[in-house]
């Protein structure tokens, strides 16, 4: 029982560590005090989703960080994590009476924006809320980076591999409706158990290519010399080159593909084209990707000024140190209570905690009675 509570208060405070920088992550990377709309459509965000602005069976909305902070504080909110190439819907047409505090001045609807199941708290393909009451299982949930839908673990048709916070996922549904990614998953992808890849076998009009390529050779030294060097001007097509090749993956479950492998793609103008009319343009840039959003939002938070450091400013060097050593001394008090409680099996109650700031209350008073009676 001893060893249960011991893990258990290492468990809590580790867990509430990595949540505190999955949030910094999330949010530092969007502006928590203004709109987001006069951006346009941010190619990032972290955006939510309001039911008590817009109930089931309205039309979906979502709104910026800032605006869920000063719109909506006291709604019921679905935090929809970020989304790309969005513009902040709060107070237009969708709202009904409700106006934007932040900026009002909007048009009536953001006619680029996409929205899916998500924005009324319904998630994967089961179509169920998260975290969802009524399921007892234990499942991960990962977003596919096409639809930016949520899925559970267990429905993606496939065995989820082992770092898949490091890898990018497109699911099922989004790789038939753009079967050419099919090609490149049979040779960028990870390959998990049930991913198998075959490899056509060559033809007798291969082999004999191969086998005597003079005669290939010979046709060659007939062709027009503006022909081969506007051949060679023009980029290959890795596209074309993979699908030659022959190999498939058994098309079914979900893809993960690891890191880096956008820059694998081909990016002829063929491709972007093709890219293009499907509306997955993002796919060739590195950038777009949340992995690269979460750096960038947590870069900006160190370089960010501390809110500590900003009230220091107004201080003189005496009260500025001061603060500082109380701070630091009082942090290190904290870490070495609570380690106590951890190294000895013992669960922290809300009297220890309470105990522990009215001792460092009766500490500062007795400090400063002795600065009355004791100046410096």
């Amino acid at each position: 029982m001893e060893e249960e509570r011991t893990l258990s208060l290492v468990d809590v405070l580790e867990e509430d560590e990595e949540l505190e920088e999955e949030a910094s992550a999330v949010l530092a990377g969007s502006d928590s005090d203004h709109c987001s709309y006069p951006q346009g459509y941010v190619k990032r965000q972290a955006l939510y989703a309001c039911s008590s602005c817009t109930p089931k069976g309205g039309e979906a909305a979502g709104v910026c960080l800032a605006c869920s902070y000063k719109c909506h504080e006291g709604h019921d909110l679905y935090e929809l994590y970020t989304k790309r190439s969005f513009r902040c819907d709060c107070g237009n047409r969708k709202f009904m009476e409700l106006q934007c505090k932040l900026f009002p001045d909007k048009e009536e609807l953001n006619s680029l924006n996409r929205y899916s199941q998500n924005f009324f708290g319904l998630y994967c393909t089961c179509s169920r809320p998260y975290p969802d009451p009524d399921d007892q299982v234990e499942d991960e949930m990962i977003q596919c980076v096409v639809c930016e839908d949520w899925l559970h673990g267990r429905h993606l048709g496939c065995v989820v591999p082992d770092c898949v916070e490091l890898q990018e996922m497109i699911c099922e549904s989004c790789m038939n409706k753009h079967s050419f990614l099919w090609s490149y998953a049979a040779h960028l992808s990870v390959l998990v158990p049930g991913a198998e890849v075959q490899v056509k076998e060559e033809t007798e009009a291969d082999e004999s290519k191969t086998k005597h390529p003079h005669k290939e050779e010979k046709a060659d030294n007939v062709e027009p010399s503006c022909k081969r060097s506007r051949e060679e001007a023009e980029p290959s097509c890795r596209l074309k080159v993979l699908q030659a090749i022959g190999q498939k993956r058994v098309q079914s479950g979900a893809v993960f593909w690891p890191s880096g492998w956008r820059s694998k793609l081909c990016p002829c103008n063929t491709c972007k084209d093709l890219l293009s009319a499907a509306s997955l343009s993002f796919l060739l840039d590195e950038s777009d990707t949340v992995l690269a959003y979460e750096t960038k939002g947590k870069s900006s938070e160190q370089r960010g000024h501390d809110p500590l450091m900003s009230a220091l400013d107004n201080l003189n060097h005496v009260q500025q140190l001061e603060i500082i050593h109380g701070y630091n001394d009082m942090k290190t008090e904290l870490k070495d209570f609570l380690q106590s409680f951890a190294s000895e099996g013992k669960v922290v109650t809300p009297d220890d905690i309470r105990q522990f700031f009215e001792q460092q209350q009766s500490r500062k008073r007795g400090r400063d009675d002795a600065q009355r009676f004791y100046p410096t």
